[in-house]
């Protein structure tokens, strides 16, 4: 066994490339070196670095290879063809179960052989997103220029160079040097040992270990902010993408100017963000704090008080621009703004911006009165869905567009728009990701779902829907978010009748009824991968998504997605519950047992559908069954219309004893033919009970 260290130094790797390129550099090793059985591999990455550690063997042994060549019976032409091949003359070449084989004996490799001969083409061809060329005209590229190539086993340098024929690849070879901290300590310094290289570096302030590094930059930002009395704006994507910028964090603090503090915190947040990767703080009632946290690449004699300064310097000016826009912005309204955005183009078949938010106010006010809202509340979210994307023209969210929405909602509030209204513009966007939360005002509510339901018809009526992984219109989520906000606000409004409402806008495109076709199936889809990701049973979902509504409207979910999710969700964990229970399993056993015999049997002569005649049944077993699905069915028919799940499947319940002791003492193909029939349909009058609830035959288990 031997110790595999390659540590590749560059000038500063873009954050977002490091971790993906330290994953390629493992894999990409594990197969060129697969002989050699690598095994305990670690990746590290940083700023400038990166690098793998792995254990292989010191040698490949000596083994010997067969490979099967043409049939005995081939032409000499192809014999010939593969003995040039491989480098052999004919006589060389064995017959085994009717082809000729070759045998070769391969002599032992040792493992710095193999890896001198892999690793130049390994690096030639590494697949960096993004790659450059620098220097002297060398067609070898790296994403940032490449200096340093540390290859040692065990020890010992693996003596390779990337030049090729006329290409000197800009002069790299493997060596046995690397460099610690480009300022604390510069310079390079030679590398033995795995253990050894990882003390050097933290002797040299480099935290190699992006973990540690992460951990440090949360650490020292949550102590800078809890010395203040503050608390942080918790950021993990940015904590993340700083320590792909820094080798060794020294998290500081610096102050926001009172002037810039009656600019909205979201516009401070998302500038310090994206302009200069700050980190912002809060007060303890939740205000934004005069303060900033930052992360600088080493250390200060004088602790930080220039490079503060510095950085608080660069701050006012990011907020001098956004002061600029917020003021700039205000002195139009955005009711003002709704004409402009007839020249923004929401998409080439759809239209533009301005006849979009005219279907959103429809639509918002449309939803808003399922809800059951009053008039001026219908009133509030069409207005809202008519101001909804106003803020695309202003100056602040085109610097900005993270701020799409927010900014709508204060300049709303600034034109004295009613409180509703302002909140809808600003959160119709929400859920604006997995982890974010829904709206849950109802007016805000409303436009969401408009927003949302708008788009989903749309693109499904020009035929841009997903495929396989692509999603390029966010469609996918877009139906998650609808799913979510209706689950977690609890509405009882029925979504099929939404959305046929949407689609309606859309009948000049290409059909509104083939948009519902496809949206159906969509929904259906989304549920299933909701309820799947929160580890609840989809196969339930499936058997009762199958069975017919006890209900008397009649919506383009019908008897296939209850358009009330709410209902339908409320169905799903009940049954989901029983099946949980001894009673529930028997019962499915029950059911499969019937449903097989009729079957078989009603192919014969079926269906089976008719009530079956009292005067026939000749055991208690029969009548006994028969009074329970008499008693079972209105019962069962009747919570279900109240939407009381629980009691419908405790009614069902009832029959399990009856059916154990039915089939314990009753032969359905009982040789008299009306016996028989009358059995067949008494098990058919079963199989239609449970049909009210669910299919049983799609539960698992």
């Amino acid at each position: 066994m031997a110790e595999l260290l390659l540590d590749l130094f560059c000038e500063e790797i873009p954050s977002g490339m490091q971790a993906r390129a330290a994953e390629d550099l493992t894999r990409l090793l594990e197969q060129a070196l697969a002989d050699l059985k690598p095994r305990n591999i670690r990746s590290f990455y940083g700023a400038r670095h990166i690098a793998a550690s792995l254990e292989v063997d010191e040698s490949i042994p000596t083994r010997t290879i067969s490979e099967r060549g043409p049939r005995e019976n081939a032409p000499e032409k192809a014999l010939a063809g593969f003995s040039r091949k491989h480098g052999v003359s004919p006589d060389e070449l064995t017959k085994e179960n009717g082809f000729w084989v070759l045998n070769r004996t391969l002599p032992p490799v040792k493992a710095a052989e193999l890896i001198a001969e892999q690793l130049p083409d390994l690096l030639w061809k590494f697949p960096w997103p993004k790659a450059m060329r620098w220097g002297n005209g060398s067609l070898f590229t790296w994403v940032r220029p490449l200096h340093h190539i540390a290859c040692l086993l065990d020890g010992q340098t693996v003596p390779f160079t990337l030049a090729r024929q006329d290409d000197d690849a800009h002069g790299l070879k493997s060596g046995n040097a690397t460099e610690g901290h480009r300022i604390l300590s510069p310079g390079t310094f030679t590398v033995t040992t795995t253990e050894q290289w990882l003390k050097e570096l933290e002797a040299r302030h480099v935290v190699i270990n992006e973990g540690k590094r992460a951990d440090l930059i949360r650490q020292g930002v949550h102590k800078l902010a809890k010395d203040k009395g503050l608390t942080l704006v918790e950021d993990e994507g940015l904590v993340q993408e700083v320590s792909g910028l820094v080798e060794y964090p020294v998290p500081l603090l610096g102050r926001i100017d009172d002037a810039f503090m009656d600019l909205p915190p979201e516009v401070m947040q998302v500038s310090m963000r994206v302009n200069q990767r700050y980190f912002a703080l809060r007060t303890k009632d939740g205000k934004a704090a005069p303060y900033f946290a930052f992360v600088a690449n080493q250390t200060f004699s004088d602790g930080g008080t220039l490079c503060i300064a510095g950085n608080e310097r660069v701050l006012r000016a990011r907020f001098a621009d956004a002061r600029h826009f917020w003021d700039l912005d205000r002195k139009t309204k955005l009711a003002d703004r709704v004409e402009a955005l007839k020249l923004v183009t929401f998409h080439a078949k759809l239209g533009t911006q301005e006849e979009r938010t005219q279907r959103i106010s429809t639509l918002a006010g449309i939803i808003a009165k399922a809800m059951g809202l009053d008039d001026a509340q219908a009133k509030h979210a069409e207005r809202a869905g008519l101001l909804a994307k106003a803020d695309l023209t202003t100056g602040m969210v085109g610097e900005f567009p993270e701020l799409q929405g927010v900014m709508g909602g204060y300049y709303a509030a600034h034109d004295g728009e009613a409180p509703e209204v302002a909140q809808a513009v600003a959160e119709h966007y929400m859920p604006r990701g997995l982890q974010d939360g829904t709206a849950s005002a109802p007016i805000s509510v409303a436009v969401a779902l408009a927003d949302r339901l708008d788009m989903l018809a749309g693109f499904f009526a020009i035929g841009e829907t997903p495929t396989g992984s692509g999603d390029p219109y966010g469609l996918r989520r877009a139906a998650l978010g609808v799913i979510r906000t209706i689950r977690d606000n609890g509405l009882r409004i029925d979504l099929g009748s939404l959305l046929s409402k949407a689609a309606e806008a859309y009948a000049g495109k290409d059909g509104k009824d083939s948009a519902l076709d496809g949206l159906e199936p969509f929904f259906t889809d989304r549920l299933r991968v909701q309820l799947r990701n929160e580890g609840r049973r989809h196969d339930v979902l499936d058997a009762t998504l199958a069975v017919t509504q006890v209900r008397e409207d009649k919506s383009l979910f019908t008897d296939h997605l209850d358009g009330d999710l709410v209902r339908l969700l409320s169905r799903v964990e009940a049954l989901s519950d029983m099946m949980g229970t001894e009673d529930g399993q028997n019962l499915l056993a029950a059911y499969r047992r019937a449903t097989n015999i009729l079957r078989i049997e009603e192919k014969k002569d079926g269906p089976h559908h008719q009530a079956p005649e009292v005067a026939l049944y000749v055991q208690d077993e029969e009548r006994e069954l028969d009074a329970a699905l008499n008693d079972a069915g209105p019962k069962i028919a009747a919570s279900l219309a109240d939407d009381d799940f629980t009691s419908a499947m405790q009614h069902l319940a009832v029959l399990r004893p009856v059916m154990d002791r039915f089939f314990e003492a009753v032969t359905v193909n009982a040789d008299d033919a009306g016996q028989r029939l009358n059995r067949l349909r008494l098990l058919s009058a079963f199989s239609r009970s449970g049909q009210l609830i669910a299919d049983f035959g799609r539960i698992e288990g």
